[in-house]
């Protein structure tokens, strides 16, 4: 007589489910980014959903292939995770860049960034990061052309012409000239498809911070580093460094603390590795724009700090239940 007819079942573990799942999660993430994604098309016209059907196409294919290759099971591109690869790199490339090089970032970041460790929940590094750090290195000149954006919000007074260093991090850092936070605020400046508008990203990760599905301490511990660091250097020289607000709002802050930063994959585990991974971020932040070469840091924040999350991890645990060091370090029951 089987173990079902009994009333029984045997399976391994785990024997206790959660209502979320890798699909519902990805699916709430892809949610909270459109308000985002349609400020930018209202921003910079409809050219960027070219780049966006662009972006995602190019992110499922490939992983269809390299799992056909590799006789995995391609199907799991329905869980919704090369959607938000392909969404997160289009937000973070200016808005004119060729279509050919978003889906060729979309190529790297999927092939090398995530099926090349593995596939979901192997990856080191975070995917879209991987493919921008890609394109920043083998195209410089398509990925400094900026487009300044249409004006909606005319109480903030005229948008700046599109240049090639438009952007207010730019200004900050080789004009000493700083943007005036509303326009910051509300995304009337140059920069990257999807990162000018700080409200709207704001919007979309408070609800992934309400809905648990984030790790707050890591965006508090990020956003709050950048914001202290940055403030003790506004305090020293105004004229030379921006406010820390300008700091929060300028740039990919906001995009890479909710969204990159808090990547399941990439990030720590454990309450006091997420604060180590935030406060590291955020001091990379400020080196780089203040002091480094390049007027952003974002990217190379979380890259450096995913690099580090193995060690976080692994030097980091949380207590485990039913066991107490004794005097040797030791565990026991």
């Amino acid at each position: 007589m089987s173990a079902r007819t009994e009333g029984f079942l045997l399976t391994s573990s785990p024997h206790q489910f959660s209502e979320s799942s890798t699909n519902r999660i990805m699916y709430v993430v892809i949610l909270t980014l459109l308000p985002a994604v349609i400020m930018s098309v209202l921003y910079f016209g409809a050219y960027v959903l070219l780049l966006y059907a662009v972006g995602i196409g190019a992110a499922m294919a490939t992983e269809v292939v390299t799992k056909l290759i590799r006789k995995k099971n391609w199907r799991t591109i329905s869980d919704g995770s090369a959607v938000i690869t392909g969404l997160l790199l289009v937000m973070s490339l200016p808005p004119r860049i060729s279509p050919l090089l978003v889906g060729l970032g979309s190529v790297v970041a999927i092939f090398i960034g995530k099926e090349l460790f593995g596939g979901l929940g192997a990856n080191v590094f975070n995917p879209a990061l991987v493919g921008r750090a890609f394109l920043a290195a083998a195209y410089p000149v398509p990925m400094t052309t900026w487009l300044a954006p249409n004006a909606l919000f005319g109480f903030l007074g005229r948008v700046p012409d599109a240049t090639t260093s438009a952007t207010p991090l730019s200004s900050a850092k080789f004009e000493h000239t700083f943007e005036s936070v509303g326009k910051l605020f509300l995304g009337q400046t140059g920069g990257s498809i999807g990162e000018t508008a700080a409200l709207f990203i704001i919007l979309g990760g408070l609800v992934l911070i309400l809905l648990r599905i984030v790790r707050w301490r890591t965006v508090v511990s990020y956003l709050g580093t950048v914001f202290l660091l940055g403030g003790l250097f506004w305090v020293i020289n105004p004229s030379l460094y921006p406010s820390p607000v300008f700091q929060l709002f300028a740039g990919g802050l906001m995009l890479g603390a909710f969204y990159m930063a808090t990547d399941m994959v990439t990030s720590p585990y454990t309450h006091l590795g997420s604060v180590i991974f935030g406060m590291g971020a955020g001091v990379l932040v400020v080196i780089i724009r203040l002091f480094g070469g390049f007027p952003e840091g974002v990217m190379y924040s979380i890259l450096l700090m995913n690099a580090i999350t193995p060690l976080l991890n692994r030097s980091i645990n949380n207590k485990v239940f039913g066991r107490r060091p004794n005097r040797r370090g030791e565990g026991r029951s």
